[in-house]
């Protein structure tokens, strides 16, 4: 967390003494990465970017001295959404309850931001500051669904990759507008909470597969 406050400090003291033209090429090479990831995912170059936001790799370059601080201050505010989200499950007097707040509120974060979903789920993320965050988040998440078990409320045999699936899956959903994909992304996490109950008649599942964070095409 401590990185990506900086990056959000660092980007709004700079906005501050920048003149208003500055200001909005950054606002553009902004957005345009957000935009650019959503349909080609964080591997996409610098200059792919910079053509979208309109402008030359070497503006890009004078705002943000890496892809990496590009990428970071145009995620920042999504990735600590989304760790405040676990930590907020972690703070739940019932961990059942936690966990099932947790997975409906990343659903809903993932259905408004397709770009943060793609980000969150790659392989690899181009940037340290969110991939330390986002090892951070996952950590707060094992631990939360460990309690559960231990509660006795999650099955024994759910296992992190089974939420990683069900996020690729979520961001798998189109709507006619963003209110209508919130509500299918929020009747999902109903569906996936209950099947993730422990119980008498839960079945045993297929061996878990091997999959690699990566959000869905």
């Amino acid at each position: 967390m401590t990185h990506l406050r900086k990056v959000r400090t660092v980007g709004a003291e700079m906005r501050t003494g920048e003149r208003s033209d500055a200001r909005d090429n950054r606002l553009r090479i902004l957005a345009a990465a957000r935009r650019t990831v959503a349909s080609a995912g964080p591997q996409v170059s610098v200059r792919e970017m910079a053509r979208r936001a309109g402008v030359s790799v070497a503006t890009v370059y004078r705002h943000f001295p890496s892809k990496d601080d590009l990428l970071a201050e145009a995620f920042a505010e999504q990735f600590a959404t989304c760790h405040q989200i676990v930590e907020n499950g972690l703070a739940a007097a019932d961990p059942w309850e936690g966990l099932r707040l947790v997975i409906q509120d990343l659903m809903v974060l993932h259905a408004h931001h397709q770009d943060f979903a793609r980000t969150f789920g790659a392989p690899s993320i181009p940037s340290a500051e969110l991939s330390d965050e986002r090892d951070e988040t996952l950590l707060g998440l094992s631990v939360l669904m460990q309690t559960a078990k231990e509660e006795g409320a999650l099955r024994r045999d759910v296992t992190l990759t089974d939420l990683s699936m069900v996020l690729m899956a979520n961001n798998g959903i189109t709507a006619s507008s963003t209110a209508a994909k919130v509500a299918a992304a929020r009747r999902f996490a109903a569906f996936v909470t209950q099947s993730f109950a422990a119980g008498p008649h839960a079945e045993p599942l297929p061996p878990t597969p091997r999959l690699t964070l990566r959000a869905a095409s």
